[in-house]
Formats: C-alpha cells, structure tokens, sequence
C-alpha cells in the first residue's frame, strides 16, 4: 500500500532519510532530497576543518584577544550541558586560549546529567560559571499557553529563555563575542519548520499565545525578539556570533569520548537530552502528536557528514528512542510539574492540531532576513 503524507505519495530520500514528512521537500532525478543537495553544493564546499579552518580558528581567537583585553572575560559561551556547546568551550579555552565566562540558563528542565557534565567542565577547565535561574512560575505558564496553543513548536518557551537571556546579558556587560556549539557536523540539515523548527524568537507570536491562553504576566521573562538580537545587537552595536565547530574536525563519537576522557563528562542517548522537557517533547509530543520526528534531520545531518550509515539509521528511527514505560512516566511528570492533571495533558494531546499560522506572527519578516543572509553567504544551512 502506498503510504500517503499531506496528500502526496509517500518518499524518502536515497541517501539520507529525510521524507515527504517536510511537505515541500523536493527530489532530483537520482532520489536525493534538497538538504543533501544544499549539503553538497553549498556546505561541504565552504567548509573547513583543515589548515583553513585551523588558520580561520587562530585569526578568530588573536581578534577575540585583542578586543578582550583589560576586561574579565573576553567572550561568553551559552553552557548546555550537552555535546555542541561543552565542546565549543572546550575548544575556546583549550585550543583558542580565550577567557570565557561560561553561561547556563536553568529553566527548570535539567536532567541530573547535564548539571554533572557542566560541573565538571567548570571545574576540569578552571572556568566560570554564571547561572541565570528563569521564574518557574512565569515559564511554567509560558509553556503550558504554548500547550494550548496546539503548534508543534513546544520547544519555543526554553529557547526564547537560553538565548534572549545569553545576548541580553552579553548586550548588558559589554561583551561581544558570543560563543555557540551551532555547526555543520550534527546540524547541517535543520529540521522544518513543519517540525517545530520556527526560524527565531518572534516576540509577536510569543505575546499572542501567551495573551490568549496565559494566566500571569512575564514580569522578569527574558524575550529578545531575533530582529533585536540579529539588528540591532550585532549589526548596529556589533555583538558577534562564533561558530568555532565549524572550524576544526568536530566528529560526535570523538568528540564525546575526548569528553569523556579528558572530564568524565557523560554521552546522552540522542540530541537534545539534557533538557528533561526536550526529550519528551521530541521523543513523545511531536511524533505522537504531529507525526514528525526531529531525529530525521539529526541522522541525516550525520548521513550526510559521513558519520552514520543509512542502514543504521533506519533501523534507528523505526523504533522508539526510549521505552514505552519511560515515556509513560515522563508524561505523569511533565504534567505534574507544569501543575496539569494527567487528564488535563492528555486533553491538551488529543486536541486540534495547529500552526503558527494560526496566530499573529512575522514569519514573512524573518523569512526575508534569512534570505538575505543565505544571498550574501553568511546563512549556509537549508530552511524551510
């Protein structure tokens, strides 16, 4: 039987496996899908983790120096917990020589994990570490208006609190390199924004939902819309965003297992992970309520670099990341912590799928952004 997708014969790509899940994805003659074509023809050939990278990397960190001097700390770096952004600080201080000032956001979802992997970083690397704890009754609300709201993008509410917090703490004491753990190895292929993969902190969505099905107002919730933060921040006041992953040899299982060695850091089971509320989302909400899955874009990012087998990924995303009990039981805690019933979330589950579309929103805004960046080179990445 052939499988239909948004009313479109049901296709994946032949070399990696993204499908018609993305319903605008399209494919060429040979059966490949337009994220590996834009991998081939557009990343790959910009991407540089050889002595270009490598003399990339030290013009950065000698310019970074040189606009640090006489200050504290002379970039910052956002501190997950997970693989990306512990590198990239391991990288910053061992192998760049900077000074950084490692920044976490808690907003209430850690998993014991990435507490521990921060914790030894900070320690294994002689850095500090500033904590900015969000309101958890403001977040709280936050999310479960995003909840109600019914569109994929659940994962909204945390990453307005990372990275608003980030680039107004930065933007407030004058520090102007912002170190992130983005890069072309484990996220060349980005995930839809069908996915929940909406381009940036829209400030006018975000006040809709939350006028709509919120119930407090966000006193003290840190929300820089990416039109400040992309405008103003870094084109008028200069704010600069590094991407040092992108220019050394960053491989996942390596890279974990220098970690590991160097730091006792510990590996998580997939991507994202070391947020409580993300693993649920990803691993439950989304594909057993939208029927997406966002581990199509990470597998197929590691297809297409070379550090996963098609036929291993297959195998993967036909089961389950975690078993059915778990899920089961992180269902009863994320409605226990976000104060719901367990017969109030799962109303809220069965409930009529939506879209930002739905809500007041400047998608077309940010959209013309992106492709302004993508047209002058400094956007590489497919979005969609």
């Amino acid at each position: 039987m052939t499988e239909k997708m948004n009313n479109r014969a049901y296709q994946i790509c032949l070399h990696c496996i993204m499908d018609t899940s993305d319903p605008n994805i399209v494919f060429d003659e040979r059966g490949w899908c337009d994220y590996c074509n834009n991998f081939e023809s557009t990343i790959q050939p910009n991407w540089h983790t050889d002595r270009t990278g490598e003399n990339a990397l030290e013009l950065l960190a000698c310019k970074i120096r040189q606009e640090g001097q006489g200050k504290d700390f002379d970039c910052i770096i956002g501190l997950s917990g997970g693989l990306d952004s512990s590198y990239a600080a391991y990288v910053v201080k061992e192998k760049m020589g900077l000074r950084p000032l490692l920044f976490h956001v808690d907003a209430g979802w850690n998993t014991d994990q990435a507490v521990g992997n921060i914790e030894k970083l900070v320690d294994g690397l002689g850095l500090d570490l500033y904590t900015e704890v969000i309101n958890w009754e403001e977040m709280k609300d936050l999310q479960v208006a995003f909840l109600r709201s019914q569109i994929p993008d659940q994962d909204l509410p945390q990453d307005a609190a990372f990275f608003s917090a980030l680039y107004r703490f930065a933007h407030k004491y004058k520090i102007k390199y912002v170190i992130t753990g983005s890069n072309y190895s484990t996220e060349c292929c980005r995930e839809p924004e069908e996915w929940g993969g909406y381009l940036g902190i829209d400030t006018l969505l975000f006040k809709d939902i939350h006028s709509r099905f919120g119930k407090r107002p966000l006193g003290s919730f840190p929300l820089v819309d990416i039109i400040v933060s992309k405008g103003f921040y870094q084109k008028i006041l200069g704010m600069k965003i590094a991407k040092p992953l992108n220019m050394v040899p960053f491989i996942k299982k390596n890279a974990e297992e220098e970690l590991a060695s160097r730091f006792g850091w510990q590996r998580f089971q997939h991507k994202h992970h070391e947020s409580r509320f993300t693993r649920f989302y990803e691993d439950y909400w989304l594909p057993r309520k939208f029927g997406f899955q966002k581990r199509r874009a990470h597998f197929s990012s590691l297809i297409m670099t070379g550090q996963m087998k098609r036929d291993q990924a297959l195998e993967r995303i036909s089961r389950p990341e975690m078993d059915e009990h778990f899920l089961r039981q992180e269902f009863e805690y994320v409605a226990s912590k976000l104060d719901l019933s367990v017969a109030e979330l799962q109303e809220i589950f069965d409930g009529k799928n939506k879209t930002y579309r739905d809500y007041r929103n400047k998608r077309w805004l940010i959209g013309l952004g992106t492709g302004v960046l993508r047209c002058l080179g400094m956007e590489k990445r497919f979005f969609r």
